[in-house]
């Protein structure tokens, strides 16, 4: 699919009516019968947008999927909507009231921008990307207050915006970009376009070094249901400092610059802190809420002997610590009745798939275990638990 102009127009947006969920398993069968009477290029267009509309409901919800337009990349690359909402709150809190959102993709950051009021340019310079854009802000009604424009965004004119918000793109032909001057377009071009600007969003991989953050910025990690989504580097709001924000919620955990947490034993509790926690470097402002220490001085597994409450960490009640021995896990899981193993890790090459495969070849009984294959003071060690309820 090339051009999305066959599928705006009346003959397209019926098909697309049509072919609304259809099956993997049925497509053929449904192929071979609109074929009769329409285009078999439009009938393979309309079937692979309704493919990518099932495939983006879970970041956009199904409500506006099914109304959107999309391209493979643009599934896979947008922002998930909640992620995008947040976002766009926190520029309409600083005051912004217009953004320039360079590299918009198929638009859902500009969507979620303008449904908080925000004027939107959105360039993209990929024709089809751009017309995909320009398409859902017009599907979702939002087209008064979102401007697409298929250009370079390096030749751009931002000054009139309030903000500037940029989402280089991090895959090439061969996957995801780690290095980010290897971005499109660089990350050292987006900072300069972000120091013009009163306010700044720079979206980022969540791996991105510590030693890569401007000085001038302030860097967000960002998790959703507890999966990392992205950092973003903000400008005009907080130089130098370092925020962990979790959604739903949203939740913010703030860097006070506080030294590792120190080392201690076991205790009756483990605490696995949040993914976004972790990239932010924030485990001893987390752990200090809950008096707690390491297990380990290179683990980001915190424990203590008091259960607390916390939005930022998942807390396991352990019951077991042994040497990692997989003869000695099958038969204490065999002796408990475990039918449900999960297998959590960090400091461990072994994996979890393999673990659970070995230790419980044959699932069978009511009970549950949570094993971590871990490191404790060094030693490889298994600990064993269950997720612990705060009454």
């Amino acid at each position: 699919m090339n051009d999305l102009a066959p599928l705006l127009a009346p003959e397209g947006r019926a098909l697309l009516d049509e072919v609304r969920g259809t099956a993997p398993a049925d497509e053929l069968a449904v192929a071979t019968r609109l074929r009769r009477e329409h285009p078999a290029e439009l009938v393979s267009a309309a079937l692979g947008q309704a493919r990518l509309r099932q495939r983006a409901a879970a970041k956009f919800g199904a409500e506006d999927a099914q109304r959107m337009f999309f391209t493979p990349n643009g599934v896979e690359q947008s922002t998930r909507a909640s992620v995008a909402a947040y976002r766009a709150q926190r520029l309409r809190a600083l005051g912004v009231t217009s953004v320039a959102d360079l590299c918009c993709g198929i638009g859902g950051d500009a969507i979620a921008l303008a449904r908080a009021g925000i004027r939107v340019l959105a360039v993209d310079r990929d024709p089809l990307t751009a017309a995909a854009a320009r398409a859902n802000a017009d599907a979702l009604g939002l087209a008064g207050l979102i401007d697409v424009r298929e250009a370079d965004v390096t030749e751009v004119e931002t000054a009139s915006c309030d903000a500037v918000f940029v989402d280089p793109a991090r895959r090439g032909g061969r996957g995801r970009i780690f290095d980010p001057e290897a971005y499109s377009p660089p990350l050292s071009w987006a900072v300069r376009a972000a120091l013009r600007a009163p306010h700044a969003a720079l979206k980022v991989a969540p791996g991105i070094p510590h030693e890569a953050v401007p000085a001038e910025a302030e860097a967000e990690w960002i998790s959703d249901g507890g999966d990392v989504k992205e950092a973003v580097l903000w400008f005009g709001t907080a130089p130098g400092a370092v925020r962990a924000t979790l959604l739903p919620g949203p939740r913010s955990l703030l860097g006070r610059g506080l030294p590792d947490p120190e080392v201690r034993s076991v205790g009756r509790y483990l605490y696995e802190p949040d993914g976004a926690v972790i990239r932010a470097h924030l485990v001893a402002e987390a752990a200090e809420e809950l008096d707690a220490g390491l297990i380990d001085p290179t683990i980001a597994y915190v424990t203590a002997d008091a259960l607390r409450a916390t939005p930022y960490a998942t807390a396991y009640e352990i019951t077991d610590r042994l040497p990692f021995n997989v003869k000695k896990l099958k038969a204490l899981l065999r002796e408990r009745e475990v039918g449900i193993l999960t297998v959590k890790k960090r400091g461990s090459a072994v994996e979890p798939e393999e673990l659970r495969r070995k230790a419980l070849p044959k699932p069978q009984g009511p009970n549950s275990v949570t094993v971590f294959l871990t490191r404790v003071a060094g030693a490889p060690t298994m600990l064993l638990g269950r997720p612990a309820g705060l009454t």
